[in-house]
């Protein structure tokens, strides 16, 4: 896939004069200056617990938080994101790699049979450019909303905000929307999906992570293209889901690319669960197929060790 220039990046208009600049490079860092985004998803800590990092099927290494890093030091993503403190607590050992801090969190335990789900805030911009200022190599924030919870405006009204602050600053950002609550019957109906995407650009996100569509006839990947059409001009990745063999997630994801307009991929378990040696293999296989176009098939040859990964 051809390099973007500095003048192909579509700039909001909100992003302000003196921080054009910053926000470009902040772009073509998370996209490895393709346009598409690598996002490296290392949120779970907070939103499964310890879930996703110890258990059957789960290699030992990931029940150190420190994989996370390695992995993103070692690999090929974009961006890392995680929690403020989570970064906080390691970026100094990983200075070059890529961060985005998401900037609202909660646990599974309460159900949506409880109550809908609602994820605040958990710091202001402000923690986040001063982590900034120190050196951390920050270059975005994320935020997730939960379309159809009775609690939809608080969050749409934080994430707008977060928006007009980080462009204002030169960041990007990524909202994960993922329709959820007990007005939902189908969180991963088409529709629905496509409204999420929709809801995400006219917020003013740079990018949009979303579950996979379930269509009831006709492929995903098919059913995505509506949803990358309603995105306009905030990319949209898809959320990876639970840990499949490599070979069916990269067909997945060259689907999604393909078929469903998808500009990038956010990848969390699907990596980090494996090995290290596994889990930087893969990202570079992952990489293969979002940053350079290759096949599922070349792909595979650089997960195997056969092929080397260059952009």
């Amino acid at each position: 896939m051809p390099k973007i220039t500095r003048k192909q990046v579509k700039v909001p208009v909100d992003v302000m004069p003196e921080s054009r600049e910053l926000y470009i490079d902040n772009y073509l860092k998370a996209t490895q200056g393709t346009g598409r985004l690598m996002l490296f998803a290392c949120d779970q800590k907070i939103e499964h617990m310890n879930d996703d990092f110890y258990g059957e099927g789960i290699d030992i290494a990931d029940a150190e938080p420190e994989h996370l890093f390695k992995i993103a030091d070692q690999g090929v993503c974009g961006v890392l994101a995680g929690q403020r403190g989570l970064i906080a607590h390691y970026a100094a050992d990983y200075p070059e790699v890529n961060y985005l801090v998401k900037m609202n969190s909660k646990t599974n335990l309460v159900s949506t049979k409880q109550d809908d789900p609602y994820s605040p805030q958990l710091y202001d911009v402000d923690a986040v450019l001063a982590m900034r200022e120190a050196g951390v190599n920050i270059v975005g924030l994320g935020y997730t909303i939960y379309l159809g919870s009775e609690y939809e405006a608080t969050m749409m009204a934080e994430a707008g905000e977060l928006i007009a602050q980080a462009h204002a600053n030169g960041l990007l950002v990524v909202l994960w929307i993922y329709p959820r609550g007990k007005a939902v019957a189908a969180e991963k109906d088409p529709a629905l999906i496509a409204g999420a995407a929709g809801v995400a650009l006219c917020l003013g996100a740079d990018f949009v992570k979303v579950n996979p569509p379930k269509p009831a006839e006709g492929s995903p990947a098919e059913a995505l293209k509506v949803a990358s059409l309603a995105s306009g001009r905030c990319g949209l990745v898809c959320a990876g889901g639970s840990t499949v063999d490599a070979q069916s997630f990269l067909s997945q994801l060259y689907d999604q690319i393909h078929i469903g307009g998808a500009c990038g991929n956010a990848t969390g378990r699907n990596i980090h669960q494996r090995s290290l040696d596994e889990a930087v293999r893969l990202t570079k296989a992952i990489s293969a197929i979002t940053l350079a176009d290759a096949s599922v098939e070349e792909a595979l040859k650089v997960f195997n060790g056969k092929k080397d990964f260059s952009l």
